[in-house]
């Protein structure tokens, strides 16, 4: 059956493939070697994609780099003039479009491919910027001292989010004078290799809190236990299935469920008392946290999509695929992470750190 379905997968981009080859080829001006180079580009790109997954660590560092960053926007890419001959094709069948800009037309090719380069340059400006969100939750629940914790998720640490990156999140984050810092999974994206040779735990060890977290399931996909040894160089914290205390609080860590036999929650949260947050990489099942007591869980996981209309896709996928959340007394905040999984490109969402702060 899984067979079947990635056969009718791989069959379904070959022909959404073929349909845009045809279309550029179409809209292309010029003699045939011109259209055919236009082509020959987006074929080369899609080739770049696939072996930024396929062949990417057999390459020098350098030339991994550069695969990997030039090749992966193509997917975005292929996204946007997908829906953008789908929508021309829409307003020609109504009239609202002459045939002529579709055929033999720069008209036609510089405003949808000029439009899809045009809108994907915006969403790399917009990943780069970090918005801000906060909660200040008061609780009846003793505490040594008010507490800010700042909480993110999903950096993807790796050949696209490398070291320099990194600082810059480090020092937005040493900027709110944290007594804790929280991660929700994700940490690496899915290879060790650049996260090792380019030493980004030094990095962490710029963080003026203690560090805990969680594994993801792009964690396990890089290797966990090279994962694991990396939190221990960077001075990270893993919680497994396991809690720890800090000055009033009690923070539970809930291993992926990419692990089929982590420990269900209830056996996590007996005899635990004062104020809890829960960290679990992926929101599913929100209801267990509720139920368990807990006052605050932190999950990222989705991205919301990163892009639209993907973000679609999550909202539908999850009771809450980002943002804040309330079920009883249980508060929820469903981040959409910090870094990216692959092209450095957000369109209709964001990229964001959390700041909590707990005060009686």
């Amino acid at each position: 059956m899984n067979k079947t379905i990635a056969l009718l997968f791989i069959g379904l981009v070959l022909g959404i493939n073929i349909y845009l080859c045809w279309r550029l080829w179409r809209i292309t001006p010029g003699m045939w070697a011109v259209k055919a180079g236009v082509v020959l580009v987006y074929l080369l790109w899609m080739a770049l994609f696939f072996m930024s997954f396929l062949r990417i660590e057999r390459l020098p560092m350098g030339l991994a780099y550069v695969v990997y960053n030039v090749g992966n926007p193509w997917l975005i890419f292929f996204l946007y003039l997908l829906i953008g001959f789908l929508l021309t094709g829409l307003a020609r069948i109504c009239h609202l479009i002459p045939p002529a800009f579709f055929k033999d037309s720069l008209t036609g090719l510089c405003t949808i491919v000029g439009g899809v380069i045009l809108l994907m340059a915006i969403g790399g400006i917009h990943y780069h910027h970090k918005y801000r969100e906060e909660l200040t939750i008061h609780t009846d629940k003793q505490l040594e001292k008010p507490l800010k914790i700042v909480l993110v998720s999903d950096m993807h640490l790796g050949y696209h989010n490398r070291r320099a990156e990194l600082a810059r999140w480090i020092d937005l984050i040493n900027a709110e004078n944290p007594d804790l810092i929280l991660t929700a999974g994700d940490v690496v994206d899915r290879s060790m290799r650049p996260v090792l040779e380019g030493e980004y735990a030094d990095e962490f060890h710029r963080l003026t809190a203690p560090v805990w977290t969680v594994l993801g399931n792009h964690d396990y996909y890089s290797n966990e236990p090279l994962v694991e040894r990396f939190f221990k160089d960077a001075g990270i914290c893993l919680l497994r299935d396991e809690s720890a205390s800090f000055k009033g609080i009690t923070v539970i860590g809930r291993d992926d469920r990419t692990n089929r036999h982590r420990k269900p929650l209830n056996a996590l949260t007996d005899s635990i008392d004062g104020f809890t947050i829960l960290l679990d990489h992926q929101p599913y099942n929100l209801e267990e946290a509720e139920k368990a007591g807990i006052d605050f869980q932190f999950s990222g996981h989705t991205h919301r999509g990163q892009i639209w209309p993907i973000s679609w896709i999550t909202d539908a996928m999850y009771e809450k695929s980002w943002g804040h959340h309330q079920r009883g007394a249980t508060r929820y905040y469903i981040t959409s992470g910090l870094g990216i999984w692959g092209p450095r490109i957000r369109i209709g969402t964001r990229s964001e750190y959390f700041v909590l702060t707990i005060t009686n």
